[in-house]
C-alpha cells in the first residue's frame, strides 16, 4: 500500500555547462543558455539581485494581463531559428518562444535523472510522456526502452523529432504522437496497455489538436485516474509537475494518494527549483522555486 509522505521535498537543478541561473530578484531571473543570456519574469524572486548589472542579449517583458502575454526585446542579435545546446548526451535546440520559454525546462534535469534511476534493471522499459513538449525528457527515457511521446502541438512534436536527429537518436524507440493527452490516455486504458512509468507536465489551460479544452482544475483528476489504470504493482513511477497554478503540492499528492493507495511504494510531493551560481565574493547560492510536483514511486526491483 502506497504511503503518503506529508513533508514536502526539494528537487534542485544545479545547472550545467549549457545552462546556469546567474542571478535573480525584483521579480525577474537572469540565465545563460549556452552563449546567450536572457532576463525573464519570475514572480517568486522576491529578494534583491546580487549583481549590479545584468548584461543580457534579450528580455521577455510580460503583458499587462494575467494570461501570459508579452514579447521579447533584444539588445543584440539572437538566432531566430534557435541554437544548439545539450544535456548529458542529448542535443536540442534552444529558442526564444512567444511563451517566454526557451524550448526546454532546465529545472527538469533532476527529474530526468530520477526517472532514469527508477527504471534501472528493467529491460525495454515502457514509458509514457504526456504533454511531452520538445522531447528532451522522452529522449532521456528512450535510453531505457520504448517511449510514447504525446503532445497536442504539431510544432512541438516536430521540434522533438529534430532534437532526436540532433542527438543522433533518429532510430530511438519513441512514438512521436500529435494527440490530446487525455483522449490518448483514455484510449490506452481501453486497449489495456501497461507502462513502467508515466511523466506528465500539464498546462494550466490548453487546447488539443481538435480544439479540445484543458483546464487543470477540472481535467487533471480524470487523467490521473486513467494513468493509474496504465500502471500496476511492477511499474516504477508516475511523475506530475504543475507550473504557475494556484494550488499546493500537497493537493497534487492527495490526488495521487487517492488513486495509488492500493499499489506498493510511496507518494511524495514538493517543489522543483534551480540553484544560482555562487554570488561574487561568497559561496552562497540561492535556490529559486519554479514549480510544484507530486510523484508515485515504487522501488520494487530497483
Amino acid at each position: 500500500m502506497a504511503q503518503l509522505g506529508e513533508l514536502p521535498q526539494l528537487l534542485i537543478g544545479e545547472g550545467w555547462a549549457d545552462y546556469a541561473l546567474l542571478d535573480s530578484g525584483d521579480g525577474r531571473k537572469f540565465e545563460s543558455y549556452g552563449p546567450f543570456r536572457f532576463i525573464r519574469p519570475e514572480p517568486q524572486a522576491m529578494w534583491k539581485p546580487r549583481l549590479a548589472e545584468w548584461d543580457a542579449h534579450g528580455e521577455f517583458v510580460p503583458g499587462s494581463d494575467d494570461d501570459g502575454g508579452g514579447r521579447w526585446h533584444f539588445s543584440r542579435p539572437v538566432p531566430e531559428e534557435g541554437w544548439p545546446l545539450s544535456w548529458r548526451e542529448i542535443s536540442f535546440t534552444a529558442q526564444c518562444t512567444p511563451f517566454r520559454h526557451l524550448g526546454f525546462f532546465p529545472d527538469m534535469a533532476p527529474v530526468w535523472d530520477w526517472m532514469d534511476a527508477m527504471l534501472e534493471g528493467i529491460e525495454d522499459a515502457q514509458t509514457l510522456n504526456l504533454f511531452g513538449y520538445t522531447g528532451v525528457g522522452s529522449l532521456s527515457l528512450a535510453r531505457r526502452g520504448t517511449v510514447a511521446h504525446v503532445d497536442a502541438s504539431k510544432k512541438s512534436v516536430a521540434q522533438a523529432r529534430d532534437n532526436a536527429a540532433a542527438s543522433g537518436m533518429d532510430d530511438a524507440p519513441v512514438r512521436w504522437l500529435v494527440d490530446d493527452a487525455a483522449k490518448f490516455a483514455a484510449r490506452e486504458v481501453r486497449r489495456e496497455r501497461r507502462y513502467d512509468g508515466i511523466i506528465l507536465d500539464p498546462p494550466k489551460f490548453g487546447r488539443g489538436p481538435k480544439n479540445e479544452t484543458w483546464r487543470i482544475e477540472e481535467s487533471l483528476a480524470p487523467l490521473i485516474a486513467d494513468c493509474r489504470q496504465l500502471l500496476d504493482g511492477d511499474s516504477r513511477f508516475l511523475f506530475l509537475t504543475a507550473y504557475a497554478v494556484r494550488m499546493s503540492s500537497l493537493s497534487l499528492a492527495g490526488l495521487l494518494d487517492e488513486q495509488f493507495a492500493a499499489l506498493p511504494g510511496r507518494v511524495e510531493h514538493g517543489e522543483l527549483a534551480v540553484r544560482e551560481v555562487p554570488a561574487p565574493g561568497t559561496d552562497s547560492r540561492r535556490i529559486l522555486p519554479t514549480a510544484i510536483f507530486a510523484r508515485w514511486a515504487n522501488d520494487r526491483g530497483s
